[in-house]
């Protein structure tokens, strides 16, 4: 068995592929926030490929963490001297383990915010990018509004030399940049959020509108937020995934990712001092991303969310598992084509039908094992940016939803907590008591879960909404999860 480490990489398996640049000569020019699998098997993996191309060794990236649970990373990577192990799964059953050399440190914030903050302050860090999932940027689901109630943001506002936030680290960076004469760094957000980097350049400037207006206006002028688009499925490094690197690479890795062989990436080309040559490797660069953003988060994103809830109730577990099985796979393909599609800008060289069977095959691959209670998860920050723009846009236009409406009902019977051979849910979510609290009156008021505001805006008002949502709920209740997808399906040209 042979640990990961610098020293090691020359006794590695010949099948795992390891960095063919000298990482000692790797600089830091990247900032990353959020450093867990989806980073790593995306824009940490595009950076490698550039340095294995003999670019970007001026690019290297340091990690910084925030959350509690950010620590574990922490001391895995500074464990293997910030080395780590992708490892793509066909679906075939071919396994292409590689090694990333990208990282080359890694900071845990709370240890220490005065060292993160003069890493983004030093002139050499010219990007600052995030991945901090849909709830870190701190807005409210509905009115799209900075939460300057919560407990964090008020500390930091209060204590500017020791944040807590990421708000309140990358801020302060900034603003020492200012007061130093420094030009900014861009601010890069790789999040699954319709429109991020507008979202970012919205929180961050809202937060530093409460702390300077002076800065908040430099920021404004001077500090570009690129929106971008990214795709590639990463499920949760399970235990198993280390075990089978162990046995079959004679490799030790204490936290490796797992990956599809799909990924995509296309990118706002707009940045303060400059980039990676990201096209080089694959990456779109392109003057807007909105068109291509909306294919992805209405067609893969809430087809996610279309297949997990009505998934997990039936007793599937993993998305393999609902994506091998024609009734889903019919309902998602119907959902894509007659309800979301309609909702899409036209996409130059785009075959948005080669598109969506794709999806399929991606979501069926078995060895990705991605798990549903992974997509259930955080529903009330994913259900209102991926699903109820289709749904407000088809009543709009008068087009169907109603597959769209039951999806949200398959979340509200999901919240109930228990799937239909009667077995406990955990739901997983930010709202998740509250969620529970209300599912738990769905007998004696069935439109309870619809009535949250906070969560749906005036839908509940719409009456073709309303009675979609309520007929797939009923039907939920009384038939289960299949015998409600077979009813849909006959459902044809209205509602």
């Amino acid at each position: 068995m042979t640990r990961l480490n610098t020293d090691n990489l020359g006794r590695l398996a010949p099948a795992v592929a390891v960095p063919a640049y000298d990482r000692g000569a790797v600089s830091a020019g990247i900032v990353h926030f959020g450093v867990g699998g989806f980073h790593r098997a995306h824009q940490a993996m595009y950076l490698d490929d550039l340095m294995n191309r003999g670019q970007a060794l001026d690019w290297g990236i340091v990690g910084v963490g925030v959350m509690p649970g950010d620590r574990r990373m922490q001391e895995a990577l500074a464990a293997q001297d910030h080395l780590y192990t992708l490892v793509v799964k066909h679906p075939d059953g071919e396994v292409a383990p590689r090694v990333i050399g990208s990282i080359i440190d890694y900071r845990y914030a709370p240890d220490d915010p005065e060292a993160v903050i003069e890493t983004m302050a030093d002139p050499a860090i010219r990007i600052v990018s995030l991945t901090v999932t849909e709830g870190g940027y701190n807005f409210h689901p509905v009115s799209g509004a900075f939460d300057l109630g919560n407990a964090d943001v008020r500390h930091d506002l209060a204590n500017l030399a020791a944040p807590r936030t990421t708000f309140g680290l990358i801020t302060e960076a900034l603003a020492r940049r200012r007061e130093r004469g420094l030009a900014p760094f861009t601010v890069m957000s790789c999040d699954n959020i319709q429109g991020n980097g507008e979202v970012a350049h919205r929180m961050f400037t809202a937060f530093a509108r409460a702390r300077d207006a002076g800065l908040a206006a430099w920021i404004e002028a001077e500090v570009p937020f690129p929106n971008s688009m990214v795709d590639r499925i990463t499920p949760v490094t399970m235990a198993a995934d280390i075990e089978e690197l162990a046995s079959r690479f004679a490799l030790e890795d204490a936290w490796p990712v797992v990956c599809e062989p799909f990924t995509q990436w296309v990118l706002e080309d707009r940045f303060a001092a400059g980039r990676p040559a990201f096209e080089d490797v694959g990456v779109q660069v392109v003057d807007d991303v909105e068109p291509f953003e909306l294919m992805k988060l209405r067609l893969l994103n809430a087809s996610h969310q279309a297949l997990c809830y009505f998934g997990y109730l039936a007793g599937y577990r993993y998305a393999h598992e609902v994506c091998q099985d024609p009734l889903f796979v019919d309902f998602l393909l119907d959902y894509m084509a007659r309800e979301a599609t309609p909702t899409l800008a036209p996409l130059p060289g785009i075959d948005l039908d080669d598109y969506r069977h794709t999806l399929i095959q991606r979501f069926a691959n078995p060895e990705i094992k991605d798990t549903l209670a992974r997509l259930c998860a955080e529903s009330s920050d994913r259900i209102p940016k991926w699903l109820l723009p289709v749904i407000r846009e088809q009543l709009a236009r008068g087009g169907e939803m109603h597959r769209a409406a039951a999806v949200v009902a398959s979340w509200a019977r999901y919240a109930e907590g228990r799937d239909e051979q009667g077995e406990p849910i955990e739901v997983v979510d930010r709202l998740g008591d509250e969620l529970m609290a209300i599912a738990a009156h769905h007998h004696e008021t069935p439109t309870a879960f619809i009535d949250n505001r906070e969560l749906f805006g005036d839908l509940v008002d719409d009456e073709r909404f309303r009675q979609a949502y309520l007929a797939a709920l009923a039907s939920l209740h009384e038939h289960g999860a299949r015998a409600t997808l077979k009813a849909l399906a006959t459902t044809r040209g209205g509602d």
